[in-house]
């Protein structure tokens, strides 16, 4: 059986580092995307270091199709084909929409909605002839009504739509489409919560499971998802919420 190789985009976000590590630790081959060109080296190197793989990284702007239609060309040229691939690209903006400018909304939907349809097309495109898998990154959000949401829930429900609609489009070509809806994960995008004791005390109340999400709980489920014995899943918005968007202890 050949090796798996990954495309992985918002690499070195908290998130995203998890999951290299994750997959690498499986010896999968690994081309990897993200704005920060020396965050990205250093991941590179240490994933080398320690699990002796191929991984291969590639400064871009995801919310530049043209830079994210390259990159891909790229890890075909690079790998020959891709097993699969996913975009955790994303941000959070916790506002009312009265108080929520135009930038901010805009800005909102870029990086959340617009980097999904990039990469879904672009990684649709490397795998129509040989299959795979992609996952995408929805939200708690776009599930339950949380208020100061709007804006992210606007992107991710718009996520969760993409993900029913490409997954009936590309099922006969044998590409999986999937996303995983995480609520509050400790990582340097959540910091501004996280740092906060009263808002992490409060936040970590909504979550029956009595703790917010780590990395690891995000990252192992996404390894799941592009691993080819997943083959039978697809069309898939798969909750990692601590049993925030369906169960009720009291």
């Amino acid at each position: 059986m050949s090796t798996p190789t990954y495309a992985i985009i918002g690499a070195t976000g908290g998130i995203g580092a998890e999951l290299c590590r994750t997959l690498a630790a499986c010896g999968a081959g690994l081309f990897l995307g993200a704005r920060d060109a020396e965050r990205l080296e250093s991941l590179a190197v240490e994933l080398r270091k320690s699990h002796r793989i191929a991984v291969q990284g590639f400064p871009l702007d995801a919310t530049n199709s043209e830079e994210v239609d390259l990159f891909f060309d790229k890890a075909v040229a690079t790998f020959g084909r891709l097993s699969g691939a996913a975009n955790l690209v994303g941000s959070i903006l916790l506002k009312p929409a009265h108080q929520t400018n135009d930038f901010e909304f805009g800005d909102t939907i870029a990086l959340n909605l617009n980097t999904a349809f990039y990469v879904l097309r672009a990684a649709a495109k490397a795998m129509t002839a040989t299959g795979g898998s992609i996952v995408l990154a929805s939200s708690v959000a776009a599930k339950i009504g949380l208020a100061n949401h709007e804006a992210i829930a606007a992107a991710k429900g718009g996520v969760n739509g993409l993900v029913l609609a490409a997954a009936a489009t590309y099922a006969t070509k044998g590409i999986r489409v999937n996303a995983i809806a995480p609520a509050l994960v400790r990582t340097p995008l959540a910091a501004k919560i996280t740092s906060n004791e009263l808002a992490l005390k409060a936040t970590t109340a909504m979550h029956p499971l009595g703790r917010i999400g780590e990395p690891a709980d995000v990252a192992t489920a996404i390894a799941w998802l592009l691993d080819p014995a997943t083959s039978w899943v697809t069309g898939q918005i798969l909750s990692l919420d601590g049993g925030m968007s369906s169960v009720k202890t009291k």
